[in-house]
């Protein structure tokens, strides 16, 4: 039976004043028999069909969703996508969960390399794996410098705020909202050696004191690292990133002279810092410890790096560097 211009009038109203679906109207005038084309059971509520998951839509879609070949950062976010094809942004939500198939992959953060970097890196790496095969790893004390502030580092991804659904972010309080923090927070700069042997003590770094290529010799090295590592044996190979006092040649020279075996900065491969055990996990393990609760100040922030150095475990070391060669 169809419409006529008084049903169209009435649902018209309706659907406009009152928010009324196909499915209700038809329950409330029964009398009228009205027919509705489709079915009315295909989801709860719906009385309209999907228009905005075409396969016009959906294609579109991938295109921006996806870099271009040989192109990367060239996709767009959803909330662009739905700009440009014309659509909500549920219904992208939508499309690339469900049509496509997608998921959501969290990108990282890498130091930029050049192409002359990566085959640097790649040929010192073989260098490296053919100058200390597993048995050698053993002897290398890896050597790095942190900096540790009063301040709790924070992860600004998981900084939030719940709140009962409808509230107003004008509404809580500033006092819950925002989060503080001090020009200039008080810090301790730290050095540290370790090995599959054990672990010197930590070392601070003068207040104000900038790493250059003396104090590192008459410091770092002469006074504190290497009379730490020689405790253990005399027989080892001394590990540096390299920075610029690290690599000058009287620092290579110091080197040459001091220690039995070290690796050159030749020889270690640029922007690295995912090949020192100590960069990439015992500075975490530590900061994980160090910050699980407020500091109060730089004595104090002292004295708990101080205590969980002292305390830390040999096996994570050993693990650490274990992976050092994979």
């Amino acid at each position: 039976m169809g419409f006529t211009i008084e049903d169209s009038h009435l649902i018209k109203c309706l659907r406009v004043s009152k928010g009324y679906g196909a499915a209700r109207l038809c329950k409330m005038f029964l009398d009228r028999q009205w027919n509705v084309d489709g079915s009315i059971d295909q989801q709860r509520g719906s009385d309209r069909p999907c228009s905005a998951r075409m396969p016009t839509n959906i294609n579109e879609a991938e295109g921006l969703a996806l870099s271009q070949e040989d192109k990367p950062q060239t996709h767009s976010s959803q909330r662009k996508t739905a700009r440009r094809i014309g659509i909500s942004l549920g219904s992208v939500n939508t499309i690339i969960k469900n049509d496509l198939q997608m998921t959501y992959l969290k990108k990282s953060k890498v130091q930029s390399l050049t192409g002359a970097n990566k085959l640097a890196r790649f040929n010192h790496c073989h260098q490296l794996l053919r100058r200390f095969p597993a048995s050698m790893t053993n002897f290398i004390w890896f050597t790095d410098e942190k900096l540790f502030t009063v301040e709790t580092p924070r992860n600004a991804q998981n900084d939030c705020l719940y709140a009962p659904v409808g509230t107003h972010k004008k509404d809580v309080l500033a006092c819950h909202l925002l989060r503080t923090q001090s020009n200039v927070s008080r810090s301790l700069m730290v050095s540290v050696g370790v090995s599959a042997l054990g672990l010197t003590a930590i070392h601070f770094i003068d207040p104000g004191v900038k790493i250059n290529g003396h104090y590192y010799r008459a410091v770092l090295q002469k006074r504190d690292l290497l009379p730490d590592i020689r405790e253990f044996s005399d027989c080892y190979t001394f590990q540096q990133d390299s920075a610029p006092a690290y690599r000058a040649r009287e620092t290579i020279d110091l080197l040459a002279k001091e220690t039995p075996d070290f690796i050159l900065p030749t020889l270690w491969p640029p922007n690295s810092p995912d090949l020192n055990p100590v960069d990439y996990k015992i500075w975490s393990v530590m900061q994980e410890k160090v910050y699980r609760q407020n500091i109060r100040d730089v004595d104090e922030l002292r004295e708990r790096i101080v205590k969980l150095w002292n305390h830390l475990d040999q096996s994570v070391i050993g693990s650490a560097i274990r992976q050092w060669r994979t």
